[in-house]
């Protein structure tokens, strides 16, 4: 109960931000939930209607009070106690066309008992009186909030689609039906429309200056005083060992708000009539060790329900609402830096950012960048201060599981992320201005690895993906090293350029040089062109860069843009590098031929370095059709970086400058 138990106490840190309006999932009170509302109803005092208005998209969640039984809410009919659906809140609702059983008295009879524990409570009471009238919908139809579809009889009924004639300022009055739509599924029955409307509540009374009832603090606090009241039940709570009103169930929503998957469950849920029924009655659900699911796991109400908003809260923090979602907190509540990041989302903390544009852009401002970041999480995270790195993962829809789940104190934390972008460190370039020199992140490792190039953007399917990046989480947090079919998938994507636009070849390029480079840590590969390095992989890299180098610059000069030969067999360059070799050779004769015409100089430079790296190689290893490693990308990558960087540009631009003086002056 580790986790649960580090979830607690983050909420119990964190409580200064519950209900905080900037989160888009704030962190909530205990016994509440969050649902999406459609419609504000505003009333006074006395229970009577004022207006009504439609809740814009951005807006609609709602903090509302909840019961456990309410919270879990699926297709049951349990009632929350305050902002509900129409089904719940209005008494006409069959009346007026509701296909779904009418809640009402199920509703009215909850919101009655709470309101009779506080009196004194205005609002509670005026919302009350109002929906005891039993006339919400007649009230919204007359707003022109919701809308009947004239059919002749005497009790029209709602319309479930917005009406097809009329001008278009007349549809704009409908506005009902852009939030739901309405019509019928395949099976002909009743897509969500204007019927299933969430209703929450604004109480207008003279001298209160909060009329929300959602983010009310004082009706919080009096619906979580009421619910405790009602759960006297007692037993050993695993998760702060104290004698207290255990929970019957567990909080779902984790992920999202359709999330139905639950952590903790024991099979038991309630029928119709509130009567307890246990799902699994053969014993698995116990293993027979245990007669109550209270004895195999003993979770307090207040802890289950502190530790799940807590994780709600944190996962959306992060952004991670897929199946899959991958977390790392603080339990102080510090900002702690995102382990699975690239270097560039660490350091400019969103890749939605203005990228840095590249002509300003250096590796050194980069690293100083990171530097300063690190250096900042340092001083915000103590030492020994509780970090937690978990994974979630759902493989059906009701049961959820914790896949990946380590423990580490803050100077871990930061040692670890610091050594991962360091390691796994190389000059990424993944299109849209976003240069950086630094480590992919896993995500972006599983796309090039076992992505598919189909209409302009890698796919790659989610099981794969998931896997993928469940098995990088430990390179990071544990220093493990990097599965060997990955980076011979990443290497592999990166040698085969044909079919994919360039932007994603650069990018699986980098992660390829990225990964192979963190693979073979020993052998101390360095980012920068390494002229004393003799490896036959490398050397082979070196000789495919500068065959581009050389052809390419041919057809600039003749306005051709197209893609080199080099470039088109790079993958039969990998497989069988001497006999390759000797195709791309012949293949740059006319090139040659033509710079030797306008650009003798640059031609000589570039000749002196393909003979150069030709005699560096051993004696056999030039012959050797042997395939290549990834290795030869490194020497790839750094060659022509070399030649294209701009420092190497105005070192080569003079170099060609004297050498076609010198041969000037050798033909005069």
């Amino acid at each position: 109960m580790s986790w649960i138990e580090k979830l607690y106490r983050t909420y119990e840190n964190c409580e200064r931000e519950i209900g905080n309006p900037n989160d888009e999932v704030p962190l909530l009170p205990v016994c509440h939930s969050t649902q999406k509302a459609h419609i504000t109803i505003t009333i006074d005092g006395e229970g009577n209607f004022l207006r009504a208005v439609l809740v814009p998209k951005l807006e609609s969640r709602t903090i509302i009070p909840a019961t456990e039984d309410s919270a879990g809410r699926t297709s049951g009919t349990t009632p929350h106690p305050l902002c509900d659906k129409l089904q719940y809140v209005a008494a006409d609702y069959k009346e007026y066309g509701g296909e779904k059983d009418l809640c009402y008295e199920m509703y009215l009879e909850l919101l009655k008992k709470w309101s009779a524990s506080d009196l004194d409570n205005m609002k509670l009471q005026a919302v009350l009186k109002y929906v005891s009238k039993g006339r919400t919908i007649e009230d919204l139809v007359t707003a022109k909030i919701l809308h009947c579809a004239f059919d002749g009889s005497e009790q029209p009924a709602l319309a479930n689609q917005r009406p097809e004639s009329g001008s278009k300022q007349d549809k704009s009055k409908f506005d009902i039906f852009s939030l739901l739509p309405g019509g019928f599924d395949k099976d002909g029955k009743y897509k969500p429309w204007q019927a299933d409307a969430f209703i929450r509540w604004s109480i207008e009374i003279p001298d209160v200056l909060h009329s929300e009832v959602w983010s009310d603090k004082e009706l919080w606090d009096l619906w979580q005083k009421y619910y405790r009241s009602l759960k006297p039940d007692k037993g050993l709570c695993y998760v702060t060992g104290e004698e207290t009103t255990l929970a019957d169930m567990h909080p779902a929503k984790i992920r999202n708000d359709g999330d139905k998957a639950k952590l903790i469950s024991s099979g038991k849920t309630k029928d119709k009539n509130g009567k307890i029924k246990v799902n699994d009655n053969c014993g698995y659900t116990f293993s027979g060790r245990f007669t109550t699911s209270d004895e195999a796991c003993g979770v307090s109400f207040d802890s289950t329900q502190k530790a799940h908003n807590a994780l709600r809260w944190l996962i959306s923090r992060q952004g991670k609402k897929g199946v899959q979602s991958v977390i790392a907190w603080a339990v102080s509540g510090a900002d702690i830096p995102d382990p699975f990041a690239d270097t560039y989302s660490l350091v400019s903390g969103d890749t939605n950012e203005e990228a840095p544009k590249k002509d300003c852009y250096t590796a050194q401002e980069f690293g100083t960048a990171f530097s300063k970041r690190i250096e900042g999480y340092s001083k915000a995270i103590g030492p020994t201060d509780d970090i937690v790195v978990m994974a979630l993962d759902s493989a059906t829809p009701g049961r959820m599981a914790i896949t990946f789940y380590r423990e580490l104190t803050g100077s871990d934390l930061i040692a670890r992320v610091e050594e991962w972008h360091s390691g796994c460190k190389w000059h990424q370039d993944y299109g849209n201005g976003v240069v950086f020199d630094g480590a992919p992140s896993p995500k972006d490792i599983a796309e090039v690895a076992f992505g598919t190039w189909r209409d302009k953007k890698m796919h790659i399917d989610e099981k794969l993906r998931k896997a993928t990046v469940e098995r990088l989480l430990p390179c990071i947090v544990d220093r493990t090293p990097i599965p060997r079919d990955l980076v011979v998938s990443c290497v592999r994507r990166a040698s085969n350029r044909n079919g994919i636009e360039r932007w994603a070849w650069e990018k699986a390029l980098g992660i390829a040089c990225a990964l192979y480079r963190h693979h073979n840590t020993e052998r101390r590969y360095d980012m920068a062109l390494e002229k004393d390095r003799t490896t036959r992989d490398y050397l082979y890299g070196r000789l495919l860069a500068m065959a581009e180098r050389l052809e390419s610059d041919a057809l600039r000069l003749a306005d051709e843009n197209r893609e080199t030969n080099a470039a088109r067999l790079m993958q039969r360059f990998a497989d069988r590098p001497y006999s390759t070799w000797r195709t791309i050779e012949l293949s740059l004769a006319p090139y040659k031929s033509r710079l030797r015409s306008r650009q003798a100089g640059w031609l000589y430079l570039l000749e002196k370095e393909i003979d150069n790296i030709i005699c560096s190689f051993g004696a056999d290893d030039f012959i050797s059709d042997k395939g290549l490693s990834g290795e030869f990308l490194i020497g790839y990558h750094c060659q022509r970086s070399a030649r294209l960087g701009k420092e190497g540009k105005k070192d080569q631009d003079a170099e060609s400058m004297k050498s076609n003086e010198e041969i000037n002056e050798g033909g005069e």
